[in-house]
């Protein structure tokens, strides 16, 4: 069985996180840049086997697609493009980066580390594909 793989997309920087090959726990694995992407996910691919992408998908709070899917859109056009055999799927990501902020600041991190928009991302990502798991869980009993 193949992990599952998000993907918090920004138009600098992309969190991902995966799960572990029996997809029960979502871990943090890297910030790229999102002009790296499709690289970093081909070469993690080529080594560990993906079952599916989830991406984040950014809504408003009246549920209706925000601003940023004019580029998260093309983008995830071009993942479906050069990995035609692994379904993508998008999920809701409001408050991931809230969510995210209070993560850190629970867990004690410094002021000055909470400030790395890299750890928010990659956090965001994990978070991502915690309520993404969750969501299953629920769905399929």
């Amino acid at each position: 069985m193949g992990r599952y793989l998000s993907i918090d997309y920004g138009r600098k920087r992309c969190g991902i996180a995966v799960t572990d090959t029996s997809r029960i726990i979502a871990t943090g694995l890297t910030t790229v840049a999102a002009a790296g992407l499709e690289k970093f996910l081909a070469d993690y691919m080529a080594s560990e086997p993906v079952d599916l992408i989830i991406v984040g998908l950014p809504t408003t709070l009246r549920g209706e697609p925000s601003e940023s899917m004019r580029y998260i859109t093309p983008a995830v056009n071009r993942l479906k493009r050069v990995f035609p055999d692994t379904p993508i799927e998008f999920f809701d990501e409001r408050f991931t980066s809230v969510l995210a902020h209070r993560a850190m600041i629970d867990s004690g991190m410094k002021k000055s580390d909470r400030r790395d928009k890299a750890v928010v991302d990659e956090i965001s990502a994990t978070i991502l594909l915690n309520d993404y798991l969750q969501s299953k869980q629920y769905t399929s009993k």
